[in-house]
């Protein structure tokens, strides 16, 4: 559909310009992704009203909501950071390429796939040289947070049997749809990911000014000010936790993330590849 080719240029230059960002000041502002949302569906709309093609614009709300769920889940799993499930989300208002659900589905399925694979070499690769230049510490801090996941390890295992051993019931009975059988795999392997990629953002840490504190920076460690506390926690430093810091200390010690738009950027480049190249494998 040749309506689709806007909202592909859109998203290759707002995925762009949260790439340099998230290089440059490993953060995606949030006028970026906001913006993306408003002028995804903004044209969705227009185009639909002139068309009356209202599936058009019906399928882009119902990606960007399902989008929305899974952005939160990565987000509250601690799998995404706050930049990266925000950019998600808004790529669920370009992603639906075509009028029809199922095709969509598949879509979906086929952009996290890629996304899974692109950001695994991509992290996989940047995440070992970190490792390499801090090999005591990586070894340490990985036994400690595999034994606090031992168990939810092994829950994931079963799970991951389960749902391999329903699909096929489906298979027999049912439908027959290959590309769920990665499923299982994406069970299996998430809590090991999720361990290493903790280790990893453990041993990323620097030393730096107050001044250079952004909202959302990751606080290494709690920090004791005169009977307050400013947390270290998921969702990163608040204006009000910035201004106390900068009236009590110097320097303060971030854990810095790896940054992970680069794999939106080839995932979605990978996409639109197989869409224009008229995919036969669904």
């Amino acid at each position: 559909m040749n309506a689709n080719l806007f909202l592909i240029i859109l998203g290759f230059i707002w995925i762009l310009v949260a790439v340099i960002q998230d290089l440059k000041k490993r953060e995606v502002a949030n006028w970026v992704n906001f913006s993306l949302i408003i002028f995804a569906l903004t044209y969705r709309l227009f185009y639909s009203l002139f068309s009356a093609k209202w599936n058009f614009f019906i399928q882009g709300v119902i990606g960007f909501l399902i989008f929305l769920v899974l952005g939160n889940i990565f987000y509250y799993s601690r799998i995404f950071a706050g930049g990266d499930a925000k950019l998600f989300i808004a790529l669920g208002s370009i992603l639906p390429f075509s009028l029809v659900f199922k095709e969509n589905v598949y879509i979906f399925i086929i952009f996290i796939i890629g996304f899974l694979i692109f950001g695994g070499i991509y992290g996989l690769s940047y995440s070992l040289f970190i490792a390499f230049n801090n090999k005591k510490q990586f070894s340490k801090l990985f036994k400690l947070e595999f034994k606090k996941r031992k168990l939810i390890f092994f829950i994931s295992i079963a799970f991951s049997v389960i749902t391999f051993i329903f699909l096929i019931i489906l298979k027999i009975f049912l439908i027959d749809i290959w590309l769920l059988f990665f499923l299982p795999l994406i069970f299996l392997f998430l809590i090991p990911v999720y361990i290493y990629s903790k280790t990893i953002e453990e041993c990323m840490s620097v030393e730096i000014d107050v001044n250079k504190l952004t909202e959302g920076d990751w606080l290494y460690e709690d920090i004791k000010i005169n009977n307050k506390e400013i947390k270290a926690s998921w969702e990163g430093l608040t204006k009000k936790d910035i201004e106390i810091l900068k009236k009590y200390k110097k320097k303060v010690k971030i854990k810095q993330g790896i940054p992970f738009t680069p794999s939106f950027f080839f995932s979605f480049i990978f996409l639109v590849y197989l869409w224009y190249s008229s995919w036969k494998f669904i």
